[in-house]
């Protein structure tokens, strides 16, 4: 009768730990805790460490390991966020888009997952975020980065922090000479690899497939994703790429410099703080180094051997399927100017070649020079190096490449309605997050937020956006061109100002 009475609470116990195997989890540094969905479909782990704190001494050197610990950690709220400025609203960009005012700190080399998977042996594909902000500003907290949706649509989502700033980006002749790689800057790139780093070797513990992991990002996390695929240290680390408005094939705002320009702009950072050493600018308070924002990943020989453009051009770069786009008002313009005035300021810039500039980006009347104006800064900052990308990646026709122009404009009130289908505001379709937003979406926002996580989860999945019940997305071609255009009705086509962007790339190159 003993006998009889154990085996049914023997028998419950191990339903009770099969239902629930993620109550606790085991990662090469010691066992997490975390917390579920309201109806138990998905855990989530916040603040999971991934390097040791980047202070003292540690400041400006290469993510280091995580000290072991005993017992469980709780991993149910996120960590500090990187030092930065604060995160003030501005134009379109509510609190839905910003990182949460406090805390800041460099203690804040965390990351996030939310798997939805029951056992541990499911191998689910990982989606790994990468934010932007200029490699000046951003983090995790950020509510439209919620994981929690695409965690729902079979995806393991992990989103990671980098040290962004003077924090991330620093070079300096010392530093450089201490660094074993005799190379010094990228600290915010080698955080992300680090992260990735920890993906390979825990992941599957949270039921994800270390071997099918995409790497994605918007804004500078774009640049991130495309620095990553060009560099030799992500090799075996990801095998597919997503990458929203950013790119780094062309000079551009904040392309990667030179090792040495960087390091003389290092010199004169320390000097403008009165810094006389390495040790000095270690000592410094982080609110002091705030005042000097120099943020730029470099050319450093180490993390980037090279420009991305040469990686590509010597077939050196992680050949990966690739999924990438802008937004059709992808523009940060002040003031835009009148036709006349515009007409004027591009036959003065452009001299011989304005007349072939006004063809492609006409300015007859206000409206058509004010839109004009919005198409070369979105064409000058993120559509020429995004659609080099996939131009280049197609030519080389070892991997396919997806590529995708986002239209909508999401509904607002009339403060917001001059934005367009402005930059980041893709994100929220993407992960599915319209909760985390306050707009007055209509049905169809809806739709199209079904079908964009629709096809980010089926690229991460297979590396082929298309599945059921999602109209067709043909791989890009230097041929076709086609395109997917995500509005009100997604559809596949040609895309309608090539030219535009073949000029542009040509003046741009000049």
């Amino acid at each position: 009768m003993k006998n009889l009475l154990t085996f049914p609470f023997a028998l419950l116990c191990t339903i009770a730990l099969a239902q629930a195997p993620f109550k606790t989890v085991k990662t090469d540094a010691g066992q997490i805790s975390g917390t579920e969905s309201s109806d138990g479909v998905v855990h989530s782990y916040k603040g999971i460490p991934f390097a040791a704190p980047p202070l003292g001494n540690l400041r400006w050197k290469a993510p280091q390991p995580v000290k072991p610990w005993t017992g469980v950690k709780v991993c149910t709220d996120f960590s500090k966020m990187p030092m930065q400025g604060k995160p003030n609203e501005f134009g379109v960009y509510t609190r839905e888009f910003l990182i949460k005012d406090e805390p800041l700190s460099e203690d804040c080399l965390y990351l996030n997952v939310w798997t939805g998977a029951k056992t541990p042996t499911e191998k689910r594909p990982v989606l790994v975020w990468i934010y932007g902000g200029g490699f000046v500003s951003g983090g995790t907290n950020v509510p439209i980065y919620d994981g929690e949706a695409l965690a729902r649509k079979g995806v393991i989502l992990v989103s990671l922090n980098y040290r962004v700033g003077i924090f991330g980006f620093f070079a300096h002749p010392e530093l450089t000479k201490e660094s074993p790689n005799k190379a010094s800057g990228n600290y915010g790139l080698m955080d992300q690899l680090a992260a990735l780093k920890w993906v390979k070797k825990n992941i599957a513990a949270f039921g994800g497939d270390p071997n099918n992991v995409t790497i994605a990002g918007q804004s500078a996390g774009s640049f991130g994703v495309n620095y990553l695929v060009a560099s030799p240290l992500g090799k075996g680390l990801f095998n597919k790429a997503i990458a929203e408005s950013g790119a780094a094939f062309l000079t551009g705002p904040i392309s990667a410099s030179g090792l040495k320009q960087a390091e003389e702009a290092g010199v004169k950072a320390a000097e403008a703080l009165g810094a006389h050493s390495l040790a000095e600018m270690r000592a410094l308070p982080a609110e002091t180094l705030l005042k000097q924002m120099n943020a730029r990943p470099i050319v450093d020989g180490y993390v980037l051997p090279e420009p991305v453009a040469a990686i590509f051009a010597a077939n050196k770069e992680n050949q990966v399927p690739v999924l990438t786009g802008w937004n059709e008002d992808d523009a940060f313009i002040g003031k835009l100017k009148n036709a006349a005035d515009y007409k004027a300021d591009i036959e003065k810039r452009y001299a011989s070649n304005a007349a072939e500039f006004l063809k492609h980006y006409p300015g007859n009347t206000d409206a058509e020079a004010e839109r004009s104006q919005i198409n070369i800064s979105r064409d000058m900052t993120f559509g020429v190096q995004n659609y080099i990308w996939a131009n280049v990646q197609s030519a080389k026709n070892k991997a396919k490449v997806y590529l995708y122009r986002f239209t909508r404009r999401m509904p607002a009130t009339e403060a917001f309605k001059q934005y367009g289908a402005f930059h980041t505001g893709e994100v929220g379709y993407a992960f599915n997050n319209f909760k985390f937003l306050n707009r007055p979406f209509e049905p169809v926002d809806q739709q199209l937020a079904d079908a964009m996580s629709g096809y980010w989860v089926n690229f991460a999945k297979t590396g082929n956006p298309n599945g059921a019940g999602l109209p067709v997305w043909p791989a890009y071609n230097t041929t076709g061109r086609e395109t997917m255009y995500l509005g009100e009705k997604p559809v596949a086509k040609q895309l309608p100002d090539a030219a535009a962007l073949d000029f542009m790339v040509m003046e741009m190159k000049k």
